[in-house]
């Protein structure tokens, strides 16, 4: 089953910088994706979401996006309209190729007072008799269904028909019913194992079960298609056990030598949580890991771990270690009026203010977990 995670969410969110609090329009169609979920919470300002071509059998997890005015869920396997009733900007549906056969759900809609357009294109409920006219009638807020205007004389014909149609719908309604539970029982027996070439040659029943499996078959070939990549793995040492410095991330950076610290400064993009960064000090190394992916510098000489300091900044992203060095001697640098640093890496440019959240050492590894506090003032060296 493939579910919505925040790291697909901010994939698909690249337009907007990977925020995704204040994301508008989401496209995930074509996922495989199985459940609507997480996206009441996490993009409550969506206008436009593309769910089409999945295999969601649910409307559900939708009620706290207030903004919504369009919603696509073409060609999944949902059975029933519902849960839309709090979508309250809600103006275009598309429901096409689904499996529908509720007709009466549809009816939950009446509270969607802004929605104008429908589309119940290839849903077993399209097929019934009287079936425009019903759902005209009952959706007297709608001006296009299935592609189709409604005209003023369409819908007062609809109004004039409902007594006579519905009980035809309802009936078809009924039928299906029957076929249903006897396709769903169906296909919830036991079957024979059948090879990928048998499978894809034979014809299938038209139902959510086929579709799923079509999908995890399909999804099973693709994977054997794919060659394996082989991983290598990151040498982090020398065979006589010295550090090597490693920049898997390719992630710029800048190395500053004081007399009397070390800072490093990595351009960790603005948007990556904190938590997916990990930080390892050594006295003659420190390690960065980002998303698993490996940063690590060996140092001039040996730094004071417990003294250390780790920040993020809250404009750039931009993660600063601060490390004092073990064998400083004040009273040598006192009467000196400039200290300049004598070995600098690869700078990154940035001219914005840059304000710090402080993160508390662990001796060897600096777990960051970031959270609101006041602003650090600007560092001095940028």
């Amino acid at each position: 089953m493939v579910r919505i995670t925040e790291e697909l969410v901010r994939k698909k969110s690249e337009h907007n910088e990977g925020i995704i609090n204040s994301l508008e329009e989401l496209s995930l169609h074509q996922e495989h994706v199985e459940k609507i979920e997480h996206l009441n919470n996490w993009c409550r300002n969506l206008e436009i979401l593309l769910l089409q071509s999945n295999l969601i059998s649910k409307i559900e997890n939708l009620n706290k996006l207030k903004n919504l005015r369009y919603l696509n869920l073409a060609i999944n396997n949902i059975e029933r309209v519902e849960n839309l009733e709090r979508c309250e900007s809600l103006e275009k549906l598309d429901l096409t190729l689904n499996f529908i056969g509720d007709i009466e759900s549809v009816t939950s809609l009446i509270a969607n007072t802004h929605l104008k357009y429908l589309c119940l294109t290839g849903n077993p409920c399209s097929d019934y008799s009287g079936y425009r006219n019903y759902v005209i009638a009952k959706l007297p807020q709608i001006e296009t269904l299935d592609n189709a205007e409604i005209t003023r004389s369409e819908r007062i014909k609809a109004a004039q028909m409902l007594r006579h149609v519905e009980g035809k719908v309802l009936k078809s309604q009924a039928d299906y019913y029957v076929f249903r539970n006897e396709q769903r029982e169906r296909l919830s027996r036991p079957q024979d194992e059948v090879d990928d070439d048998t499978f894809w040659k034979t014809k299938s029943e038209n139902a959510p079960e086929t579709r799923v499996e079509l999908a995890n078959r399909q999804r099973k070939r693709d994977c054997t298609d794919q060659p394996v990549k082989e991983v290598k793995a990151v040498r982090l040492f020398t065979k006589e056990g010295r550090p090597l410095n490693i920049n898997q991330t390719k992630l710029p950076f800048k190395f500053e030598d004081d007399p009397r610290e070390f800072r490093l400064d990595v351009a960790i993009y603005r948007y990556l949580d904190s938590n997916f960064i990990n930080v390892d000090l050594e006295p003659t190394y420190v390690r960065v890991s980002i998303k698993g992916k490996i940063f690590q510098y060996v140092l001039p000489e040996e730094i004071k771990i417990e003294a250390s300091k780790v920040q993020r900044s809250q404009v750039t992203g931009h993660l600063l270690i601060t490390m004092p060095k073990l064998n400083y001697k004040e009273s040598f640098f006192k009467n000196r009026e400039d200290i300049k640093s004598t070995a600098t890496h690869k700078s990154v440019k940035d001219e914005k203010r840059h304000c710090y959240l402080e993160v508390e050492p662990i001796q060897n590894c600096l777990l960051l977990q970031i959270e609101t506090c006041e602003d650090v003032p600007p560092l001095e060296y940028f």
